[in-house]
């Protein structure tokens, strides 16, 4: 009977790995899933704004302008609290993978799945 039980564990996990790699290819780059539950967005970070927006989205990287200016680590707190709000996360979730002194980042959302942080920044992007 122990055979019987390997067989089906083996359909089943065929079976959840399908969906995934289709619905990767249609989204940008820029975002990628971190397993097991993270995912990770790679950021140009324009910092100095006077308003904390999206500004373009494309396979290099998510643009985003700061608030804050870039000293102190004003500019890398400001960017991860306007992402967070943006895909509707704890703060707690959301860190600097690197990059924390470049304006290019990885920033890395935890516990969220690829397709709510896409479906949440385009959100953000189309309602400017």
């Amino acid at each position: 009977m122990a055979p019987n039980k390997k067989s089906r564990a083996k359909g089943n996990s065929t079976q959840s790995t399908q969906p995934t790699s289709a619905t990767q290819s249609k989204l940008p780059a820029c975002i990628r899933s971190v397993p097991p539950s993270s995912v990770a967005i790679t950021i140009h970070a324009k910092p100095g704004s006077k308003l904390a927006t999206i500004t373009d989205m494309n396979d290099e990287a998510l643009g985003v302008q700061i608030d804050a200016p870039a000293k102190d680590g004003e500019a890398n707190a400001a960017l991860l609290d306007y992402i967070s709000s943006v895909i509707g996360v704890k703060r707690r979730q959301v860190s600097i993978g690197s990059g924390s002194k470049s304006r290019d980042k990885v920033v890395i959302v935890e516990q969220v799945t690829l397709q709510s942080v896409f479906d949440a920044i385009d959100k953000a992007l189309t309602s400017q």
